[in-house]
């Protein structure tokens, strides 16, 4: 797909790159890209594209924000990095009050991460230590949903649906959990209180990626469903973990997922937008009651945990510069017109026979298509993404859905422009 560029960079580097989610076989030479402004990547060959995901959903006020880019720039010169034991730094410190304050009411603790998938892996942890210190080991299990997912380190890829593509090579070693449907009706919830019972001495806790299921397929759920969700696992005990890597920071359009059922997780795992999508950086939030489990006079009873690059200076600038942008402006009515631009743009495709459902939460539209068998799904979806290319839109379908996930600044225009290339390619 990328074209040769005057320094050989590209094809050097591609004979020894491992490139994610690649066949490396018949591995094509990726985009090359020279820089990213605003909603646009643009590429080394002058090509400029319109990215219609966000980076994986990360790059949430779009790239190079100025307001970001001072920020991080004033902090390199400073403190790039020290670590977090036995050393404060201020942009990490202020960042943990400030999450605090802007989490849903009750969560008081932060613990920083590396990356979602870190985030989520502490959380596990959190969770089983936290019956451990009870003094009961053997809740250990977790109760995950199918077509959920919650990263891929080997913890995390544990709670992701076992029928998913990414798990297909480990089902026989990642941890075993109790997997379920979400329930949807008054029958199913009845079965899911019936369960929890019967499993909750052997459970350390329930996750769940509140409204949206995300990289699963783009898959909804509603506040109350989701409200009772958590009212059951309460009832039964079992400590709730929302996962809002996605979600988190006005996706859906409050500013998390879990306000709009008006819940608190006992844990909150956080990341993508949490730096504007500008470095990698994570974290998990927790009540009190989570947090006091640990405390005592036993140094085993602490949580023994700390990544290298844990409060990064510079990452928790970018963040705190992130924060900064969705307290000054109105992100909701951001996400609100976007969304409104998103559910009149795509009612057309609900009489197209390639769609079976079109769905918007928020600032993400989805477009179901009808399936074909797994090959033949793989192979049209990539021609898909060539195609949006061709149109100078970056867009990637997975699975059995196209999905618009747009930076919350995008103009309309923009918009537009992602929506006519959707409708051309699907007439194509």
């Amino acid at each position: 797909m990328g074209k040769k560029t005057a320094d050989k960079w590209l094809e050097s580097g591609f004979e020894h790159v491992w490139l994610p989610y690649t066949q490396m076989k018949d591995a094509e030479l990726p985009l090359a890209v020279k820089s990213a402004l605003g909603s646009k990547i643009i590429l080394e060959d002058g090509r400029e594209l319109i990215d219609g995901i966000a980076s994986w959903w990360s790059s949430a006020h779009g790239y190079s924000h100025p307001h970001i880019v001072q920020k991080m720039k004033e902090q390199v010169e400073n403190l790039s990095h020290v670590m977090f034991a036995g050393f404060a730094n201020q942009p990490a410190f202020a960042l943990c009050e400030r999450i605090a304050k802007m989490t849903p009411e009750g969560l008081n603790r932060v613990f920083l991460a590396d990356s979602g998938s870190g985030a989520v892996e502490i959380a596990m942890k959190m969770a089983v230590q936290f019956w451990h210190n009870r003094g009961d080991k053997k809740r250990k299990k977790f109760i995950a949903f199918k077509n959920g997912y919650h990263g891929e380190s080997m913890g995390a890829l544990s709670l992701g649906d076992p029928d998913g593509w990414t798990m297909k090579a480990f089902n026989h070693y990642a941890p075993q959990q109790f997997f379920v449907d979400i329930p949807r009706d008054e029958y199913a919830f009845a079965e899911f209180d019936e369960l929890l019972g019967g499993i909750k001495k052997e459970t350390a806790g329930l996750i769940i990626e509140p409204l949206v299921q995300g990289a699963g397929g783009m898959r909804f759920h509603s506040a109350d469903v989701l409200a009772e969700i958590y009212r059951i696992c309460k009832k039964h005990e079992i400590l709730f973990i929302a996962d809002e890597i996605m979600t988190g920071f006005y996706r859906t359009g409050n500013a998390f997922a879990c306000e709009e059922a008006g819940i608190t997780p006992d844990l909150l795992c956080l990341g993508k937008a949490l730096t504007g999508g500008m470095v990698s950086l994570a974290a998990v939030v927790t009540t009190d009651e989570v947090y006091n489990e640990f405390l005592g006079d036993n140094f085993d009873k602490a949580f023994l945990h700390g990544p290298t690059f844990m409060g990064n200076p510079l990452a928790c600038a970018a963040a705190n510069a992130s924060l900064d942008l969705f307290e000054k402006e109105d992100y909701a009515e951001k996400v609100s017109k976007i969304e409104e631009f998103l559910i009149h743009e795509l009612e057309h495709f609900k009489g197209d026979n390639k769609i079976i459902d079109v769905r918007v939460k928020g600032a993400i539209g989805v477009l179901q298509l009808r399936e074909k068998n797994y090959d033949e799904m793989w192979k049209y979806i990539a021609g898909l993404r060539k195609k949006f290319i061709g149109r100078g839109v970056f867009l990637r379908p997975f699975k059995d859905v196209i999905y618009v996930m747009p930076n919350f600044n995008m103009s309309i225009d923009e918009l537009e422009i992602i929506g006519d290339a959707i409708s051309d390619v699907l007439v194509d």
